[in-house]
């Protein structure tokens, strides 16, 4: 099941993606955000917890109800902001490494269909056959 796309927030040219990469011990993940652009390309590593995985399905309430978000924003380590009403006439996806990188990153990615539903079915499936640290 690993490694798993929890986000993936694309187009045809810009992308940002939140990859969980392995167990750590009990209801931890090592993961990395990763950002590819025709500009910039750039990864990061986090540690998922259950308390961040639950702040992103009500950040996915929240985008529902057309607010913006900022997600992880309570810890140590970095954070990503979803902007709905961008400049560009799409949403832009910041983020931000203040932590280790000091470096921050805003994406304009022309999102398209059902993405929000989308990532629900893809945090269900993570939470449903997520496997524990070996």
């Amino acid at each position: 099941m690993l490694p798993f796309d929890l986000i993936q927030l694309t187009d045809e040219e810009n992308e940002v993606k939140v990859t969980v990469l392995e167990p750590m011990e009990s209801g931890m993940w090592e993961a990395e955000i990763r950002i590819t652009s025709l500009f910039v390309t750039g990864t990061t590593l986090l540690v998922l917890h259950s308390s961040k995985l639950e702040a992103w399905a009500q950040a996915l309430d929240s985008l529902t109800e057309g607010r913006d978000i900022t997600w992880m924003s309570d810890n140590n380590g970095p954070t990503m902001t979803i902007e709905l009403d961008g400049d560009r006439g799409c949403p832009d996806i910041l983020v931000e490494d203040e932590s280790i990188s000091m470096v921050t990153v805003r994406v304009p990615i022309a999102l398209e269909g059902d993405w929000i539903n989308d990532h629900r079915e893809r945090l269900r499936q993570f939470i449903q056959g997520s496997p524990g640290p070996s």
